[in-house]
């Protein structure tokens, strides 16, 4: 039903009409579709570069967030803020005009910086979810375990392995983007049933598995914490600061819960079909929603990660006042709670 509804709205049309029947057929939208689609997607993609761009200025600007953990959510919103710059522009065009008209050149390089920049996005979240994991079962070897330089370096290799990985699984498309094809006016690449298979488990269930592992026992333990200093209070007091050790728990649990849930919601639908053996390329409706999902991640992630924190709104307000343009204002965001 679906499709036939589709193809009563839209027209094909030939990619390349000189080609006659070596060009691909593409869909011929509405005016007013058109329009529509194109707003909506370049919204999300301004909107993504600019809270991530919000994050790099933060975080390089104000000395106080030179910290360790910061350094991962620089390296996040790095990542996001190209999927914004790179990637989205070019899905928005793919999905709305459905003939590839960009050339090869740009077809190998589409697929290279999506896949590579979503792989360190994923990275720098596991990263992340390690970091927080020490932070609160181990709290009193946190400094000695992690340091500036040991989150220099996971965070290079991070990327490091993104390009790697990808240039690996991506290596024949590069070398022939046209491969491929059945007709002109078309970017596909074709992954054999082994690197897909691989590229599930390294992109998606490894990930998954560790940053919902961590995060249950960061659970446990926040919750134990804040039932062990319920024990040290008095009866007198008991009833008020129960109510607010519940509060905290609560906060925890829903900070936590949004995390992995937006994680999931984001990357779920992408990667389902090649869990269920399913095959979605052909519909492109399905495919480009999905694809679409896993990109919106990155305009998500900065509200999840940094703007949870009282010194990024506080940063947010220097910037868009322009302060952080006066003599000194690298240290103005002394007594926030700027260590997250």
């Amino acid at each position: 039903g679906e499709i036939q509804g589709t193809r009563n709205r839209l027209t094909t049309l030939l990619c390349y009409p000189q080609l006659l029947n070596s060009s691909c057929r593409g869909l011929m939208r509405p005016r007013s579709e058109a329009i529509l689609l194109y707003t909506l997607l370049s919204s999300i993609s301004v909107l993504t570069v600019a809270l991530n761009l919000m994050v790099i200025i933060s975080i390089s600007h104000f000395r106080q967030l030179h910290t360790p953990t910061n350094l991962l959510l620089l390296s996040l919103a790095i990542s996001d803020l190209l999927v914004g710059l790179l990637v989205m522009p070019v899905e928005t065009v793919r999905f709305i005009e459905t003939c590839w008209l960009l050339g090869d050149l740009m077809c190998a390089l589409s697929y290279i910086f999506g896949f590579t920049l979503t792989s360190a996005s994923v990275g720098n979240m596991v990263l992340i979810s390690i970091d927080r994991f020490v932070a609160i079962c181990y709290p009193l070897q946190y400094l000695n375990k992690i340091t500036r330089s040991r989150i220099e370096v996971s965070v290079c290799l991070c990327w490091a392995c993104s390009f790697l990985y990808n240039g690996l699984i991506l290596k024949d498309h590069l070398r022939e983007p046209n491969r491929y094809n059945s007709c002109y006016g078309e970017c596909v690449v074709v992954i054999n049933y082994v690197s897909g298979t691989v590229d599930l488990v390294i992109t998606f269930i490894g990930p998954c598995s560790v940053i919902l592992v961590l995060y249950v026992r960061v659970f446990i333990v926040a919750v134990s914490q804040a039932r062990a200093m319920l024990s040290h209070i008095t009866a007198v007091a008991g009833g008020a600061v129960r109510v607010t050790a519940k509060k905290s728990e609560r906060k925890a649990a829903r900070t936590l819960g949004v995390v992995i849930l937006v994680f999931l919601m984001s990357f779920c639908p992408y990667y389902y079909p090649s869990l269920v053996g399913q095959d979605i390329s052909n519909s492109v409706s399905s495919w480009a929603i999905v694809s679409w999902l896993l990109y919106f991640n990155s305009c998500l992630n900065p509200l999840i990660y940094a703007f949870f924190y009282p010194w990024f709104r506080k940063a947010i307000k220097l910037i868009v006042t322009l302060k952080i343009l006066e003599q000194d204002s690298s240290q103005n965001l002394v007594g926030e709670n700027y260590h997250g």
